[in-house]
């Protein structure tokens, strides 16, 4: 899986979110997109039901079994959660340790 796939696979996760919103909370969502801190728009619930949707989603759509959550990904200098693209780029990093 390509890290493009992965980033359009976050983003149409993030956009079914953000189409539950009421109409003044709604928001364009690209790969800048801040998910976590300041200038996020969601807040941290649900950062984290994005987390186990996405989770739940490479599970049974693509077989990869990763956890967005685990120490690792809460340690590192630079959080996946800073926005989209590091997301996508986390993800895409779990991936292919596994391959």
């Amino acid at each position: 899986m390509t890290r493009e796939q992965i980033l359009e696979i976050v983003i149409n996760n993030l956009k079914s979110l953000v189409d539950t919103f009421p109409e003044n909370q709604k928001f364009e969502v690209d790969k800048d997109s801040v998910l976590f801190g300041n200038g996020s728009n969601i807040d941290s619930l649900s950062l984290v039901s994005v987390i186990i949707d996405l989770e739940t989603l490479f599970y049974d759509e693509y077989g990869y079994e990763i956890s967005l959550t685990d120490d690792r990904a809460m340690t590192r200098e630079i959080s996946p959660f800073e926005n989209v693209s590091s997301l996508a780029d986390y993800i895409f990093e779990l991936i292919n340790e596994n391959a």
